[in-house]
């Protein structure tokens, strides 16, 4: 392997793992911080829908996504499903604020869906579960290997 390509998986793994610690902290926020029933209230006042549940599906998406993040496991659908709820926060919470992040803007929301398209769907790198998985796999299909089953 060259030193470009273990770059890239160390690069992947960097960004991944620090958005994992940011939506970690949010999802942890939303718990322990704040309380449900004060972020139930926060998304009432936002006028988010259902608000006792978007509350607790952006929470517990947040809390369990940045945790598999972080080891680096299912990385594609918890970027999707991270995407989603940033998607849900520009709308409900920041899109009247305008750009810019200072002013309470979606500029870091943005920023944090970019870092997930980029993240989701690259190759992960030695440092996720899901590249680990991947090859066990890829080896128990290899053409030719003989299986406990034959």
């Amino acid at each position: 392997m060259t030193y470009f390509k273990q770059g890239q998986g160390l690069a992947v793994s960097i960004a991944r793992i620090i958005l994992g610690v940011i939506f970690f902290a949010h999802g942890w926020q939303k718990f322990f911080t704040f309380g449900m029933d004060g972020v139930k209230a926060n998304f009432e006042m936002m006028g988010a829908p259902v608000p006792g549940v978007s509350a607790w599906l952006a929470a517990l998406a947040e809390l369990i996504g940045g945790g598999l993040l972080i080891v680096g496991l299912a990385v594609p659908v918890v970027s999707v499903i991270l995407i989603v709820d940033m998607i849900g926060a520009i709308f409900i919470a920041h899109i009247d604020a305008g750009f810019w992040a200072s002013d309470g803007g979606y500029e870091l929301v943005l920023g944090l869906i970019a870092g997930l398209l980029a993240v989701g769907f690259a190759k992960q790198g030695v440092l996720a579960v899901d590249t680990h998985l991947l090859k066990a796999v890829s080896a128990d299909k290899a053409p030719g290997k003989v299986g406990a089953d034959s």
